[in-house]
């Protein structure tokens, strides 16, 4: 994966289309506002498992990338873990730049 992802996600956080922090994420999902969520590769076991828990009952996409929390908040502008995509070019972009180096 390249920098590209991590320069949509900065642009996403710009265009207000990203929802950040576990607890928001989580509410985006269950509203069906969110489109694609991201989790950084060193997100917390329990974290990770009641996003992906939540996402896979309501049928959105979860990836979790070799970045980490740090690099991700860079990125964004704020500390998290985990962020739903909620617009769809944005999030078919980002899963396409994520698949395109598994």
């Amino acid at each position: 994966m390249t920098d590209k992802l991590l320069s949509l996600l900065g642009l996403c956080r710009r265009a207000g289309r990203i929802v950040l922090g576990n607890d928001p994420v989580v509410d985006s999902i269950n509203q069906k506002k969110a489109k694609l969520v991201i989790i950084a590769s060193d997100c917390s076991k329990n974290t990770a498992k009641g996003v992906l828990t939540t996402a896979h009952r309501v049928g959105v996409k979860v990836y979790v990338v070799p970045y980490t929390k740090e690099e991700i908040s860079l990125c964004v502008g704020k500390y998290t873990a985990v962020l739903s995509i909620l617009d769809d070019g944005f999030a078919k972009k980002a899963e396409t730049l994520i698949l395109k180096e598994e």
